[in-house]
This record gives structure tokens, sequence and C-alpha cells, in this order.
């Protein structure tokens, strides 16, 4: 007798579980059974489970009998023709879904012509075991999977056009590639998903070579004609919201320019680009600490009455203003309403992002890189034709990482730049290479997608042939100008005394043990002292009993909460953040006492 587990809980034993799972297949194709049930038999430990859970992946094959689909031409035409749908040939058990139990006792053929009568299933299209933006990297079946994994990981990252309405959408944190392009060597999956109407990067010319150096960890080489005339430039958005809130009392916030007796009043500078309405007004170039929306607000902490029972009238100023670092310029202004029905101003900045030195670049295949250098035209390796490539890439990312599909993209792009077609780079469903080749001598170029180039600087011929083609890089959101960040002295947080954390709040740089190192290794161990003294404070410690000391300012006199007054008290420097330690230690009834030694 074999065991029957439904969703993971015993249901009861089977005399032939392999009839038994063959009957509830049956049932489950001719729609006596609902379709969502799969059912598997492990040999190994003699028992079948039944699942229906909610959460599982599956995905969908053609029911395949006696070595032949039940899919037929019949079938086809009818869908062609629309006379039959996907929910129709589910029901009639032409096409079913497994999971990933029930695929454990199916074997699966990729094409027609493989199937024999040991088969039980059929792939639709081999494209179909990829994810969406998996199926995107042209010719993926020729790299590791681990690669593909990341080059679709990638793709979501990249900065293209999310929107066709951008220009009326309030979202956050957003960026639109500027002159975004379709991939010239494409899948079917471009044309299913409907990926064209919402492109993700442009075509590049690149190079695989080493340049000086410069090209070292995966870093790559721009041209400075190229990012001139427009190459991956992009443009960030991001709105500023405010709104007049109400409070108890029938006090409310009031967008306007504040007046100068108002508390946190800011320079006359700092309100220069706001209207008679308190908003600023479009196409206004603003910088830091620049107000976009000037608002104030009631007294924070209302007294009930005071001497003369009349409410201080004393308004504080809470306008919006940009952050430390940001600057751009002021796009769209947006008034209306909230669910309460206070007023929402919402002003939406918008800032050019030309490519710099640390922007993010990758092709669909995980081959990512930072720019390393931006080179001038006349300082790069020109090839036979006169063509300057855009970027440079290191050749050393390409064996390690074994991405033949990204050499292949870069002979397709070639030829379809060359012949002016767009080349099919499907998986499993592609352009044979062999044909590019053979259409890339054609063209008068060598097959092997190498290119003789010459030294800028000298004229003469270079040594080495360089591998150069077209295909398709995304720039993506992980901008330096968004990210860079340093501070000298600033502000502090208040109960621990160290600096503040963020890039917004002009937070401090951590240092932490491994950096100490690499300071100390390159022999600047000095700039440790203020380093590692972000927080230090000294202390009154008693030299009778350990405990903290108190200075009295008024008898001038230092006393003990353990041993009283006139005792002998030594400064000790410490991190403040372990004398706010110490104090929450005493809190919960842990004393702790300092014994005190001559520092000599």
């Amino acid at each position: 007798m074999t065991d029957v587990f439904v969703n993971g809980n015993f249901a009861g034993k089977v005399d032939n579980a392999e009839e038994f799972v063959e009957e509830v297949r049956a049932k489950r194709r001719k729609g006596t059974l609902s379709s969502e049930v799969n059912i598997a038999y492990d040999d190994e430990i003699d028992a079948v489970f039944v699942e229906s859970s909610s959460g599982r992946l599956r995905r969908p094959l053609i029911v395949v009998k006696d070595g032949k689909p039940l899919l037929t031409k019949e079938h086809l035409e009818k869908l062609k023709n629309k006379e039959m749908g996907w929910e129709e040939l589910v029901k009639k058990g032409i096409i079913e879904y497994l999971d990933a139990n029930e695929e454990e006792n199916a074997l699966v053929a990729f094409y027609e012509e493989e199937l024999t009568p040991e088969h039980t299933h059929l792939e639709i299209a081999p494209i179909a075991m990829l994810g969406l933006c998996g199926s995107l990297v042209p010719f993926c079946n020729y790299s590791p999977g681990a690669r593909i994994s990341i080059g679709a990981k990638n793709q979501k990252q990249s900065i293209g056009v999310y929107m066709i309405n951008y220009h009326n959408r309030m979202d956050m944190d957003v960026s639109i590639l500027n002159y975004p392009q379709k991939p010239i060597v494409r899948t079917d999956m471009n044309e299913i998903s409907g990926s064209d109407k919402h492109p993700i990067g442009q075509n590049f010319v690149v190079a695989i070579s080493s340049y000086e150096g410069y090209t070292i960890e995966d870093a790559v080489i721009f041209n400075r004609a190229s990012i001139d005339r427009g190459l991956a430039r992009s443009t960030y958005y991001r709105p500023l919201i405010a709104e007049e809130m109400r409070y108890a009392g029938g006090l409310s916030d009031k967008i306007e320019i504040p007046d100068k007796e108002v508390k946190g009043y800011r320079s006359e500078t700092d309100y220069r680009f706001l209207e008679d309405d308190g908003i600023v007004y479009t196409e206004a170039k603003m910088h830091e600490e620049n107000v976009v929306i000037g608002r104030t607000s009631p007294p924070r902490f209302l007294s009930s009455t005071d001497e003369y029972n009349f409410v201080s009238e004393e308004r504080r100023e809470s306008s919006m203003l940009l952050k430390h670092g940001e600057e751009g310029i002021v796009d769209n202004v947006f008034i209306t309403e909230n669910e309460e029905g206070h007023k929402l101003v919402e002003v939406k900045m918008r800032q050019p992002m030309i490519p710099e030195v640390g922007d993010k670049f990758t092709s669909k295949h995980g081959q990512k890189g930072i720019i390393g250098m931006i080179v001038p035209p006349e300082d790069l390796p020109f090839s036979n034709s006169g063509i300057i490539p855009d970027m440079i890439t290191s050749a050393h990312g390409i064996p390690s990482r074994m991405t033949f599909s990204h050499l292949m993209e870069l002979i397709g792009g070639k030829v379809g730049a060359l012949a002016g077609r767009f080349i099919d780079g499907t998986p499993f469903d592609n352009e044979k290479i062999e044909d590019l080749r053979e259409e890339l001598k054609s063209l008068g170029f060598r097959d092997t997608g190498v290119e003789t180039f010459y030294n800028p600087k000298t004229g003469e011929e270079m040594e080495m042939r360089i591998f150069v083609g077209n295909i398709y890089y995304m720039r993506l959101r992980h901008l330096v100008a968004n990210k860079i960040h340093a501070r000298a002295r600033g502000p502090i947080q208040l109960l621990t005394r160290q600096p503040t954390e963020g890039r917004a709040k002009q937070g401090g740089l951590k240092l932490g043990e491994m950096e100490k190192d690499t300071i100390v290794a390159h022999g600047a161990s000095m700039v440790l002292n203020e380093r590692f003294n972000a927080d230090s404070v000294k202390l009154p410690v008693c030299e009778k009993c350990g405990m903290f000391a108190m200075y009295d300012r008024y008898k001038n006199i230092h006393v003990c909460p353990n041993c009283g007054e006139n005792i002998d008290v030594s400064y000790v420097e410490i991190s403040y953040a372990f004398k706010l330690f110490s104090d929450e230690l005493r809190a919960m009834g842990i004393n702790t006492r300092f014994g005190l030694r001559d520092k000599f």
C-alpha cells in the first residue's frame, strides 16, 4: 500500500500508485477534476503527493500521447481565426499546467521533431522556460544561467521610458532616457511584451580592448563626443509636496511668502524665486537651501492662556526647500486638494543627468561596469573605416564570465547596423552565428568581428586587432550625482552627540575597523585622531568610588552622588556614547565604576 498526501497532510493509502496517478490525471484532462490539481508519484519513498495549495509555480505544456502532441494543426487554425481560446485548450486537456512536483514524472521535449513514445509533454516554445526579462536577452542559451539572471535583474534597474504620460505624473525618484532606441538584436519577446514601446537603452558602438589601464576592474571608457551628441543622457524627476494642515483651535498652515516677523525667517535671497502666492515659478533654476514653497505654521506649543488671556500670534517658518546637495529646474506646479480638503501644492523638479565618471552601465548579459574615464574622440583608437567607438570595455570580463551571448550580440548588432535590418536573437530559435559571420564578410568586414585600429597619438597601426561591434547598452539608475556625499564638520545627534546619518541630513561617513586599517597602512594614522574622536567628552570621575561626579558651578566644587562633596576628581576623556551606555546601565540598576590609574 502506498501513502497518499494531500497538500502535505496524510489522506490515506492506495493499492496501485501508478494506476491511481494516471486515473487522477485522466480525470483532470477530461475536466471532471479541477485543472489546479497536480499529482506526482515518488517511487524512491513510495508516496503519492497531491497539491492544490496556492502560491505554487506552475507552467503550461502541451500534452503528448504515443509520441504525438494533442495540439493539432486544426487547433492552431482555430486559434488564428479566434474560434478557440486558451481556456478551451486547458479544459480539453490539450494543454496542462505542471508544478515542480509533477515535472519530476514528466519527460518534456523541446521541439516536435525530438518526440519519442516515452515523452509525456512538449514545450509550447523553449523561450517559455525563461521569465520576461530573461527572454529579452538575445542568444542567452549560449551563456551561463547566473549571468542571464544578473542581466535580467539589471534590466529592471535601467533608465528608459517607464510611462508615456510621465509629464503629468508626480512619481518619486524617476529617470527618463532622453533618446531611447529599440535594440538592433531582438527576441520574439520584444514583440510579444510590447517592450519596444518602453525602450530601456541605446545601441552603442563598443570596442573590447584595454586603454592605458583605465578599463581595470570592469570600468568602461566613454567617448566625450558621443556624450556631447546625447548618448545615454537622461533627466531625473522628483516632486516636492506641501499642504496646508489644519490644527485644533481653528489654526492652520498658510502657503505664502513668510513675513520678516515670522520665527525662523530665512534670508530674502532664499525666497527670491517665490511668486505672490508663495509658490515658485516654472523653469526657475534652484540650488540647495532655496525655498520652493513658502509656508508659515502656527506656534508649535500653545500655552492655554498667557498673563493677559491672549494667545501668542507669532507664527513659525515651515517652508519646503531643496535639501543639502540638491539642485534642479522647476518643471511643473500642481495646485489641488487632498482627501481632507486641505490645499495641496506639488512642485515637480527636473535635473538633466549627463553621463559622468562613476555612472553605471550594463549590457543585457550581466556585463556591468562604471565609467572610469571620459576621453576626447581625438585620443581614442580609430578603425580602418574611420569608426571611433562610443565605449571601450575590458577584455578580461569576457572569458571568466563566459558571456558568449554578449559577443554574439556584438557581431549581430554590427551586421544589423550595416545591413539596415533587425537581427533575430530569440533564445533557442535564433539566426545562426555562421550565417551572420558570412553576411558580415559579404559586407566587407572580417567575419571574426575584429578590425584593424590605429593609435590616435602616433597614427601607427596597432599591433593587436580589436573586437568591435554594436550592442544594446543600458544606463542604470545608480547615478553618482544622487549618491556622492562628503562632509567636514556638521550637525550631530542630540542623544548620542555623534554625527547625523544620511546624505540628506549632511551625515558623517562611517569609518569601521577595516577602514581604519587601510588608513594606518597608508601611513596617515594621524587622520584617525579626529575620525575616532567624533563624540569625545571630558568627564569628572570620583577617585574614591569610581563613579561619574558632577561640577557645581555655583559653589565651584565637585560633587559625587556616592561620596558627597569635597572629593578628589580626575577628568577622563571618553566617548559620549560610552557615557550614555553607562547611564543606561545605571538606570537598569547595574552600577558602573571606573578604576583610575595614572597614564604614565
